[in-house]
């Protein structure tokens, strides 16, 4: 079956709930907003370039390079002009990721510290990157081989990381944490600006503009951001799309649907689609 290179791919495998791939052959129509993830992220330009903007840098990426992004970090990366590009992203969990160096002996403690690193050209790493997300992709491929390719190839690339210095994460103020702490714990409800000036003390300008220098984004997109995450772990639950857009605290599912397609860049429909492997192994289960 011929598959529309503009949609995008995903695929999860339950047995490495560590990892996912995206997979998308021509991005032309592939805009995202600015937003985060809770995950550490690299991606492979496998064709044409696009802008790749990463807190307060941009970017001008093309095939042949790797991107990588810390957690919580803002970033979005958009095609130029029309142009078309293509890309690989993988999304690793951070606690994971954070065990693996710190058993490589790679951190001091089990603490998570972010990468300074946000592009490389080195054609080496692009390759085995490459390799191994299309190993991932391959549904010939068996488990043990899919694990072995994702470890080996992250504790590589993190040890030649390791050479340059690794960053603390920094934690903001004390008004500022509990700022987003009540925005993580109720994103699924209405929360006002007068509810987060009063736990904060500050005024509706100043918390706006002080929250957005320490996290990137404003109050209002922290909280969709959280929101469209909390949808996305729905939609691989299995849930139907109606219901994830309530249980993420939208109010109708096209809202959702809108918002969705603007921070994913994808429908919720093809982000819950299963990859070829996962509809196989389904199959087999039966």
């Amino acid at each position: 079956m011929m598959t529309n290179p503009r949609t995008p791919i995903f695929w999860r495998d339950a047995r490495m709930p560590h990892v996912e791939l995206r997979k998308v052959a021509d991005g032309r129509e592939v805009c995202y907003a600015l937003h985060t993830h809770r995950h550490w992220s690299i991606g492979a330009i496998t064709g044409g370039e696009s802008t790749f903007l990463y807190r307060s840098d941009q970017y001008h990426v093309t095939a042949g390079t790797l991107v990588l992004m810390n957690p919580e970090w803002p970033h979005a990366c958009n095609p130029i002009d029309n142009q078309p590009w293509a890309y690989l992203m993988l999304y690793v969990d951070t606690d994971w990721l954070t065990r693996l160096r710190f058993e490589a002996g790679l951190l001091p403690t089990d603490d998570w510290q972010h990468l300074e690193t946000a592009v490389i050209t080195d054609p080496g790493q692009y390759q085995d990157y490459c390799a191994m997300a299309e190993c991932l992709l391959d549904p010939r491929r068996d488990l043990l081989e899919k694990q072995s390719r994702v470890a080996e190839y992250l504790l590589d690339l993190m040890q030649s990381l390791a050479k340059q210095p690794a960053q603390g994460i920094q934690r903001p103020s004390g008004t500022l944490a509990a700022v987003a702490d009540h925005l993580d714990s109720h994103c699924t409800e209405e929360v006002s600006l007068d509810d987060l000036c009063r736990l904060s003390g500050y005024s509706p300008g100043h918390l706006v503009r002080v929250f957005r220098q320490t996290y990137g984004l404003t109050p209002h997109a922290y909280l969709i951001n959280r929101r469209i995450q909390h949808g996305q772990t729905e939609l691989k639950r299995g849930v139907s799309i109606a219901e994830a857009a309530l249980n993420a605290g939208f109010a109708d599912q096209a809202h959702f649907q809108r918002t969705f397609k603007r921070v994913v860049a994808a429908t919720p429909n093809q982000y819950r689609q299963p990859s070829v492997q996962q509809q196989e192994h389904a199959a087999s289960d039966k």
